[in-house]
């Protein structure tokens, strides 16, 4: 007993202790829970808990794996504890039991890719056009569905309009494809379980009683159906014990229900209350900056983490006047960290979306400073801007090979492996180059079949060709992105993955308007390509000395470093427009559990900054810092950019939660445009629809009528701007 509670402080030993019954542990960041839960789980086997009547679930494999050799190493017999995520427990069930339902103990889990085949399949079967209906959106709407544990019969009674009832049959269908292929994909993993739970109440049971102590990691972080299934198994035997901190509930967008560990209480009229609230890894100066923060929100369990730690250094803040300034200051701040001898993988920079990644990345290469984009890709490597890149690489040397193969059917064209794979060989034997067979595709009569498809391909390539020569590198970035149809197929996606996409895009095209500004003497398509292949070099860093840590809040969950810079702290980045402009205060409040976990992950160190102006969308855009910025005291700070600290937030100032604002997104930067002068402002009122040549369609919000051409909010795809009136027209133009 002794060693097994040796090193816990007081609530830590309460935690470990309560054996029976349900149990809530809210342990705020960095209070030592994962320690916690191996103890318990050693202390349940001390005293005479056989180890196969514990299920310990996680999030990730890599936190089961940690888990389970620290179980192991703390008890007799910890080998045997089932430790393992959602998914794997329940594969392991259906592998066992699922012939109950159908399914072979040989079954397929197909992954996404799998998954939009099917669905593509079954479109084409029931003569479903796929444009309208695109397989990733419908696939999208499926799992959002299943997390709530939605059927097709049930979303078919509960279709609201044309497009569901669609989307319902779909479902139906896909679910028999599904069962048809004997697969499962990975939303039925829990699905499926617990129809088979519900089906068959011996098997059920059987689980019940062999997982009679539960213990669940990152409860705020469930769905519906993982809820469902975890309180199914525990409603026997009721030793439920959940680990979880709502104030570090950031995954909505993936089904996370911050409910579920609110109302835990209300599930167990019984269960005890243990806080975690001793922070072992910030000064005390960085949680009582979280603790004000995150004091704002209303839906919350309330606490208050504290720390035996000393006060520390005060939050830098520092507001730059441009995203490249913010860059150089957060460079060179780092450069003076490692010169006191901090070393480069002690510090992060973390970030709202990944599109700010970009000028972060190229500032860190700028001043030699060593770094590696955490839990995903660089700017340069994800799939969208290596597309985006592919094409203007083609369309400046039409005779790469590599870059023709990867635009050539991106987006799709009907222009399989087959045909690619046909024109290659038909170069090599005639000496050519593919491309130059597909400009010359009528004299080739084994391409009879495919020459339409082909030809029209021929045309958008040398289309793009041909603007290439006269248009600037950010708008042929443009050309691409809407003559291919690129970005349009994002747009009808519609889910969080599609929209990270398409800001990833514009970045690019703020980044090539940017090389525009910065080298005006030669803005050509030639030196952008050069410039951004000496960018992504980064093959030359010395990983020795180990590397500075780029990564999104939402990756950096989990995570902690000596040093941290937050940097974007800009409203319409943090928080986002479309929260803003959502008018939800649940939104609003999730933003700020971001920030509470981007504020705890630093240990010794931390800085805060924002830009004046930042290229967003191919154009220059002034932001206002963060209305969170006025929600962490003066007392923690330190402003390198102000005496004064006050910004005018349009409406209700930075506490303003429920209400929308009618700035934000950024002001575009520009002269009053030479038209308007001479052309009659239109008179626009709140609610019309009016064209921009850059942002397409959009709503007026707001009218100033401050000059003789009247200043207008408008809503777009692309976020609010500001324009003046002459530089619109109304779409019925």
């Amino acid at each position: 007993m002794s060693d097994i509670l040796k090193g816990l402080n007081p609530m830590q030993q309460e935690a470990v202790l309560h054996s029976e019954g349900p149990l809530l542990i809210l342990a705020g960041a960095g209070s030592g829970k994962t320690r916690v839960l191996t103890h318990r789980i050693a202390y349940l086997i001390e005293n005479g808990v056989r180890p196969w009547n514990i299920l310990a679930i996680t999030f990730t494999n890599k936190a089961a794996r940690e888990m389970k050799e620290r179980v192991e190493r703390a008890a007799y017999g910890g080998s045997e504890v089932w430790v393992s995520t959602f998914h794997s427990t329940c594969v392991k069930i259906l592998r066992r039991e699922g012939q109950m339902l159908g399914y072979s103990p040989n079954f397929t889990i197909y992954d996404t890719a799998d998954c939009e085949r099917l669905i593509k399949s079954i479109l084409k079967e029931s003569d479903i056009d796929d444009k309208t209906y695109r397989p990733k959106s419908v696939l999208s709407a499926i799992s959002s569905l299943k997390n709530e544990c939605i059927t097709p019969s049930l979303m078919r009674e509960k279709a609201e309009n044309f497009r569901d009832e669609v989307i319902a049959d779909i479902y139906a269908d896909y679910q028999k494809g599904l069962f048809r292929n004997n697969a499962f994909d990975f939303d039925d993993l829990i699905n499926k379980t617990l129809e088979l739970f519900r089906a068959f109440p011996e098997v059920l049971l059987k689980y019940q009683d062999r997982f009679r102590y539960i213990l669940v990691d990152e409860y705020q972080d469930t769905n519906t159906a993982q809820y469902m299934l975890v309180n199914l198994l525990a409603s026997r035997h009721r030793n439920l014990c959940v680990v979880g901190d709502d104030d570090q509930s950031i995954y909505s967008f993936r089904g996370a229900n911050i409910n579920n560990i609110l109302s835990f209480e209300q599930d167990y009229p019984e269960a005890r209350v243990i806080k975690l609230e001793q922070n072992y890894r910030s000064t005390s100066c960085i949680l009582d900056a979280a603790n004000a923060v995150i004091s704002n929100n209303e839906s919350r369990k309330g606490k208050t983490l504290w720390t035996d730690k000393p006060q520390g250094e005060p939050i830098t803040f520092y507001r730059a006047d441009t995203d490249r300034d913010e860059a150089l200051f957060i460079a060179d701040n780092i450069k003076r960290l490692v010169n006191r001898g901090m070393s480069y993988n002690s510090i992060a920079v973390l970030y709202r979306n990944n599109a700010l990644s970009r000028a972060l990345g190229e500032g860190m290469v700028k001043a030699s400073i060593p770094y590696v984009v955490v839990r995903g890709h660089s700017f340069y490597e994800t799939a969208e801007i290596k597309d985006m890149m592919a094409y203007l690489k083609f369309i400046y040397n039409p005779d790469s090979q590599v870059d023709l193969e990867r635009i050539i059917n991106v987006p799709k064209r009907g222009i399989g492996a087959a045909t690619i794979d046909k024109i290659s060989r038909t170069a090599v034997e005639n000496g050519i180059s593919s491309y130059e067979v597909i400009k010359n595709i009528e004299t080739f009569s084994e391409f009879s079949s495919r020459s339409k498809k082909l030809t029209e391909f021929r045309s958008l390539a040398e289309e793009l060709i041909v603007d290439s020569l006269t248009v600037p590198v950010s708008e042929l970035v443009d050309e691409i992105y809407t003559k291919t149809g690129y970005l349009s197929e994002l747009l009808s996606e519609g889910d969080i993955t599609a929209q990270n996409r398409i800001e990833n895009i514009y970045e690019l095209k703020s980044k090539a308007a940017d090389f525009e500004e910065q080298n005006p003497d030669d803005p050509s398509l030639a030196a952008f390509l050069d410039e951004i292949s000496l960018v992504s070099d980064t093959d030359a860093l010395d990983s020795e000395e180990g590397a500075v840590s780029l990564l999104t809040l939402h990756a950096s969950k989990g995570l902690e470093f000596p040093v941290v810079f937050l940097a974007g702290f800009e409203d319409g980045i943090f928080p986002s427009s479309l929260v803003i402009f959502s008018g939800s205060s649940a939104e609003l409040e999730e933003e700020r559990r971001l920030l509470y976990v981007g504020i705890t992950r630093a240990e010794e160190r931390l800085f805060i900054t924002c830009a004046k102006s930042r290229m967003q969308h191919g154009s220059p855009v002034f932001n206002l810092p963060s209305r969170f910025l006025e929600e962490i005291p003066r007392q923690y700070m330190r402003d390198l950019s102000f005496k004064e600290r006050t910004y005018n937030h349009p409406v209700g100032g930075a506490r303003a939660v429920t209400k929308p604002i009618n700035v934000s997104g950024g002001y575009v930067v520009g002269s009053k445009p030479k038209t308007a002068a001479t052309v009659p402002a239109k008179a626009y009122k709140p609610g019309d629809k009016v064209r921009q040549v850059k942002y397409g369609i959009g709503t007026v919000l707001e009218v100033s009528e401050s000059s003789k051409d009247p200043l207008l909010t408008i809503e777009f795809r692309a976020g609010v701007k500001k324009l003046y009136s002459g530089m619109v027209k109304p779409v019925s133009e």
